[in-house]
């Protein structure tokens, strides 16, 4: 099973960014991982550009999500809302289809967080995606990185069980 993961931070240091890196350390074997760090190079979406065939950075977006068994997208909220540059991405999927049937988790590293949840399983839903989890790890800290995220029992204990459901979706009977 092949399982793609995306930050929806482009902040060096960001929390979430660290969540994605520490998804690779609880995933059970046979799963493989990749985290898609294109987001900055994707240009605004326009349908106008949105033609056959798809600019370099959209076909390989287009190319990471129609390859994974599920995806696993980890965002920070933004005022109130989903980061620009994750919707800018997910804008460039609607009349392609990649998430079509996907198994999507949609992961949080605030607890803070009000709202990102909700409209990316809307945004995520629009899109015809199954999204399996949406869940924002109890974190009382910033961690600075995958280790320091892991060590926070109960952040780890939400983020294994997360991506235990997404793999399960994934997973053929």
């Amino acid at each position: 099973m092949q399982l793609l993961a995306i930050s929806g931070s482009l902040r060096a240091h960001s929390s979430n960014t660290a969540l994605v890196h520490a998804v690779a350390r609880v995933l059970p074997d046979g799963v493989t991982f990749r985290i898609f760090g294109g987001l900055a190079l994707l240009p605004a979406y326009n349908p106008d550009l949105d033609v056959d065939p798809a600019l370099p950075p959209v076909a390989e977006w287009r190319a990471e999500i129609t390859g994974a068994d599920a995806v696993l997208i980890s965002s920070p909220e933004y005022a109130h809302g989903i980061p620009g540059v994750l919707k800018n991405a997910l804008d460039w999927t609607v009349a392609s289809g990649e998430f079509v049937n996907k198994p999507v988790a949609i992961v949080n590293a605030s607890a803070h967080s009000q709202f990102v949840l909700d409209q990316l399983r809307e945004t995520l839903t629009v899109l015809s995606a199954r999204v399996v989890v949406a869940e924002a790890l109890p974190l009382t800290f910033r961690p600075a990185d995958a280790s320091e995220l892991l060590a926070d029992d109960a952040a780890s204990t939400v983020l294994r069980a997360a991506v235990a459901s997404l793999v399960d979706s994934a997973t053929p009977d």
